[in-house]
């Protein structure tokens, strides 16, 4: 087996263990109480085990299934997969008024009541689930709607005053697969070539798929029109892709991938755009893994430098190199809130256009989506950023 799959096995062993603790958090919290019975608490038990199976299950079988059949399999389990995490999070708000209630019994020295015992866990449950299923709609809307251009100025010490005004486009994490293909990138690229962007910039995460599962679905990329150019990195999610393949057909495709390398942009008064390869992919060999140093090498430091990186942690080299402005994703913002908050103990970065030192770092919350087909408090972006002198 190789590095790739024994990855994705790793990955799935460990989702199936959270997935399956969140389950019987679940389970234990909307079906199992004395008060509704024995036979219930048994069909509620097997209930959510078929559910639980059904996000690594889904994962496995969208893979080896053709495409139709995957996209069906695909988008019942992730569609799962964000309800369950928004009535997790739901969940968790409500034992702030289950400790209330309980501690207001306590005091009141109020003698135990099954019946209305039973009532406040109904109560509960039926609050929970109508925010849990409404955010669910709300999301699914936001994630499968139309992308949003979101412009933003960024102020570069080093840019030529002739480039002020440079504008690039940023795409990132699109995770064309079985749930996002041709028709919606399609959409994508029209409107990323609408905005007229000088130079187009895809920042990873762009596939979940072999190129023999997937030509046809990013086949619209080679429709990507800019002055400068387009150019990709590497995302993590490539690596469980087939990344050589993928390197190759981005390349048929018309768009440049860096590994490690920099190329100049705007002639003698331009800036140099830089990419390496994921801050992860270290570990699957046959050359592959973030080089910086090497990236760099030979350049005129006096020049503006921007960044193409696919993971925002990879800003602390960049700082300490003098890269002018990193451009990453990963992160999707969070995608359902408050995932966000959890992203920060990974990544120092989770949205938005921040300064690291003498650094600038943007960050996408991407323009796709992964696993849930659901974006809350979140939503997808095409980015457009201009560049202006500072």
């Amino acid at each position: 087996m190789n590095r790739s799959g024994a990855s994705l096995l790793l990955f799935l062993a460990v989702l199936t263990l959270v997935v399956g603790g969140i389950h019987y958090y679940l389970w234990s919290r909307l079906i199992r109480a004395p008060e509704l019975g024995a036979v219930w608490q048994r069909r509620g038990a097997y209930l959510f085990v078929g559910l639980a199976l059904l996000t690594p299950l889904g994962m496995v079988a969208s893979a080896l299934l053709p495409r139709r059949l995957a996209s069906i399999v695909a988008w019942t389990a992730y569609g799962w997969m964000g309800v369950s995490v928004l009535l997790l999070f739901s969940l968790l708000g409500s034992e702030i008024v289950r400790a209330i209630l309980h501690g207001w019994s306590a005091i009141s020295a109020a003698p135990a009541d099954p019946e209305r015992r039973l009532a406040i866990s109904r109560g509960i449950a039926g609050v929970v689930s109508l925010v849990a299923f409404g955010a669910a709609g709300t999301g699914a809307a936001s994630a499968l709607g139309q992308v949003a251009l979101r412009k933003v100025q960024v102020p570069l010490r080093r840019l030529s005053p002739s480039l002020s005004g440079f504008r690039i486009a940023q795409l990132t994490d699109l995770h064309i697969g079985p749930t996002l293909g041709a028709g919606w990138l399609h959409d994508v690229v029209a409107r990323t070539n609408a905005a007229e962007p000088d130079l187009i910039v895809i920042t990873g995460d762009l596939v979940d798929g072999s190129v023999a599962a997937l030509r046809a679905e990013t086949a619209p990329l080679a429709l990507l029109k800019a002055k400068h150019g387009v150019f990709f990195v590497t995302g993590n999610h490539e690596y469980y892709s087939g990344v050589d393949e993928w390197i190759a057909e981005l390349t048929r495709l018309g768009i440049r991938v860096l590994r490690n390398e920099h190329v100049p942009i705007g002639g003698p008064e331009g800036f140099d755009l830089a990419g390496v390869d994921d801050w992860s992919s270290k570990r699957f060999g046959n050359g592959h893994g973030p080089d910086l140093s090497r990236a760099l090498a030979g350049r005129d430091a006096a020049r503006e430098l921007v960044l193409l990186a696919h993971q925002p942690k990879q800003i602390h080299e960049a700082a300490a190199k003098g890269v002018g402005l990193q451009l990453s994703g990963h992160t999707h913002g969070g995608q359902i809130f408050p995932w966000g908050l959890f992203v920060r103990i990974d990544q120092p970065y989770v949205a938005g256009l921040d300064r690291h030192e003498d650094t600038m770092i943007y960050v996408s919350r991407g323009t796709g989506f992964w696993g849930p087909p659901m974006r809350v408090g979140a939503p997808s972006e095409i980015s457009l950023l201009e560049l202006v002198r500072a």
